[in-house]
């Protein structure tokens, strides 16, 4: 069954006070799908869903909704026109209103109000708290009266700003998850802000990452960290480091870490200079191999250890070993390259360039 096109965005420019934040932007999303604005503070992803919802006006391009334009330049669909449903990242829930009051307030006019809101309200498994007020909730819960209030009209589109940032780390994780599974059940399309990739791969279809206003790559979360198109998603995506090589196959790389052979080929002529991509699971701790590493961090993360790594050229790497095995801070340990999957770019800078940037992307 082919997939019906809900949401065109075509060499989108939009801003706001006069300043261009997001330029050339293209990007669409299959009715029933989840979407994902993923990047940096700054990077112009919630400037797009403002101009989505129609609170900012395009400068170029336009955007499209089932097939309408809704945005162009000089023309923008007022917002309660354009049925799309909002959830932000503070709630915004009327602390005058019960919980069954708030989800109701959309559709007030609608004879069955009283019937779409209690079911509603089961369906984001709130259904003993309707009387309550948003003061009496959790921020779980209220963030569940948010979804169920954008949820009540129906809407053609979902949007979500951020929407669990003010929860705890376990809150969010399982809220975010438990977010995917109502929407999907009712196959409702949606469009999600975040700067968390783990959210982001949790919940959605497709993701988006974006860079100084400018749309890097739109694809599967698996695609985003499997075949990187720029080398800021892939340092963006997922943890990993840069190592310089030089092609000697379309499919071998010569390393300090020695020869690496992957499972792709690549046009560039040998010698050509690369930055390879090594991701923590691209490393294996063997303990009686040549090449060795001096540990300079880790971070417990129960099943695994993240250790930090520096050769003796001062390259530095990460490494995901069995938390059974406790190194110390300072010790020497052999290690194995168990990469079969080569993700390199033509030489950028210098390499301790590209390594500041990816250790200031996995601080994201």
């Amino acid at each position: 069954m082919p997939h019906r096109l809900l949401l065109q965005l075509r060499d989108l420019a939009c801003g706001y006070h006069g300043q261009q934040v997001v330029q050339q932007l293209n990007l669409h999303l299959n009715a029933g799908d989840i979407g994902c604005l993923l990047g940096p503070s700054g990077c112009g992803k919630t400037t797009t869903l403002r101009a989505i919802a129609g609170f900012e006006p395009v400068h170029a391009g336009s955007i499209e909704l089932a097939g309408e334009v809704i945005s162009s330049p000089g023309f923008t669909l007022a917002p309660e026109k354009r049925r799309i449903g909002m959830v932000f990242q503070d709630y915004a829930l009327f602390p005058h209103l019960t919980v069954l009051e708030n989800i109701a307030f959309g559709i007030r006019k609608h004879p069955e109000r009283e019937r779409i809101a209690a079911e509603m309200l089961e369906l984001v498994q709130l259904g003993p708290l309707g009387k309550r007020y948003p003061h009496e909730l959790s921020g779980g819960q209220q963030q569940r009266v948010a979804l169920a209030r954008a949820l009540a009209p129906e809407p053609r589109l979902l949007l979500l700003d951020e929407p669990f940032s003010n929860l705890d780390v376990e809150l969010r994780r399982s809220l975010s998850h438990e977010v995917r599974e109502i929407l999907k059940s009712r196959g409702t399309s949606a469009i999600l802000v975040t700067h968390d990739q783990e959210e982001a791969f949790a919940v959605c279809d497709q993701v988006g990452v974006f860079n100084n206003g400018r749309l890097e790559q739109w694809d599967t979360p698996f695609n985003l960290y499997h075949e990187p198109l720029t080398p800021f998603v892939a340092s963006f995506v997922g943890q990993g480091y840069f190592v310089r090589g030089q092609m000697l196959t379309p499919d071998t790389v010569q390393t300090e870490l020695g020869v690496i052979r992957g499972n792709r080929a690549y046009q560039w002529a040998p010698g050509s200079a690369v930055d390879m991509l090594l991701r923590p699971d691209d490393i294996v701790h063997a303990p009686d191999s040549p090449l060795r590493a001096c540990i300079v961090g880790k971070s417990f993360l129960g099943a695994a250890t993240l250790y930090r790594l520096q050769l003796p050229t001062g390259t530095r790497l990460e490494a995901l070993f069995p938390s059974h095995e406790d190194h110390r801070i300072g010790e020497d340990v052999g290690i194995q390259i168990a990469a079969e999957h080569l993700v390199a770019f033509p030489a950028q800078g210098s390499i301790a360039t590209q390594q500041a940037r990816a250790e200031a992307s996995a601080q994201l």
